[in-house]
């Protein structure tokens, strides 16, 4: 599929989809702190660390349009592979995801819960109220999403019908349907970690600081060994500290350098010294070998 081509349910090639009428900014605000920065820390590091080939498009709460006349989904965090956007964003039809226009799905779609009617895995009693029909992991396996990811920091959706005692679950769609590819149990403890394979990176369970004072835990992007994927703030201050390191050792060996030389100059002010006795105590056996002599005594 290229851009602006897409498929309908009628297999005819739709090469124009009028999205003038489309809503793709409803000003709404992020609904809490934590959230703003969990999409943050899953967005930034991708681009300051350059883990991934290029060109690839993650973004946090921009809308996902996957067929024209359906309302969109907007994912907390997406992550496309092989996509970028076009740098005019006057036109409305570079401002959201449009599938039409990128030409493919993106291959992750993670939502972060902030509370209990997100209907990230079940339908909320308010939403079934409104006459809703499908939870989101339903419609992203309609869609279809190849990974879908549900982080629950604030333990919201612990119930057994959703999260059941897990803060980070992952589902992989399989023949038209999701299976989870976390363990049964899913993921809670720090360290723990998820490999996504046609992604080439992973996600896992941080404990840490970012961007306050506060320690607490976040999801992270992550490659083979665990290691997350740093801020561009932490390769800097990594950096900073490998510096500061080099430097600490380069004046270690200074300082080891003088020692060496003052070791050096002290054993040969010895050995001068012990030079100076030598001559001073030969000298003083000549004077005294002369005395003997004068007084007639073989000093022998």
């Amino acid at each position: 599929m290229t851009p602006q081509q897409l498929v309908n349910s009628n297999d005819e090639i739709i090469t124009e989809v009028d999205i003038d009428n489309l809503v793709i900014e409803d000003d709404t605000p992020v609904d809490n702190f934590q959230s703003e920065k969990q999409q943050r820390l899953l967005v930034e590091p991708l681009y300051s660390s350059q883990v991934l080939p290029t060109p690839f498009l993650a973004a946090a709460n921009v809308g996902l349009f996957y067929k024209p006349k359906t309302e969109p989904i907007v994912p907390d965090n997406l992550l496309s592979l092989g996509v970028q956007v076009s740098g005019d964003l006057t036109q409305k039809r570079n401002r959201s995801y449009f599938v039409w226009e990128l030409g493919k799905l993106p291959e992750v779609c993670i939502e972060i819960v902030s509370n209990d009617e997100g209907n990230e895995l079940t339908l909320s009693q308010k939403a079934q109220r409104e006459g809703k029909k499908v939870c989101k992991k339903d419609i992203y396996s309609q869609i279809p999403i190849n990974y879908y990811v549900v982080f629950d920091p604030l333990e919201q959706i612990q119930d057994k019908a959703n999260m059941d005692g897990a803060l980070l679950r992952v589902w992989k769609l399989s023949k038209n349907r999701y299976v989870e590819i976390t363990p049964s149990t899913g993921i809670r403890d720090v360290g723990k970690s998820i490999w996504l394979d046609e992604v080439g990176l992973g996600l896992t369970l941080w404990s840490g600081r970012f961007e306050e004072q506060l320690t607490r835990t976040w999801l992270r992007w992550c490659e083979s060994d665990s290691q997350v994927v740093p801020t561009g703030a932490e390769a800097a201050e990594f950096q900073r500290q490998q510096a500061e390191f080099q430097r600490q050792q380069a004046e270690f060996q200074r300082q080891q350098a003088e020692f060496q030389r003052q070791q050096a100059e002290f054993q040969r002010q010895q050995a001068e010294f012990q030079r100076q006795q030598a001559e001073l105590a030969n000298h003083r056996a000549e004077q005294l070998a002369a005395q003997l002599i004068a007084l007639g005594i073989n000093p022998d």
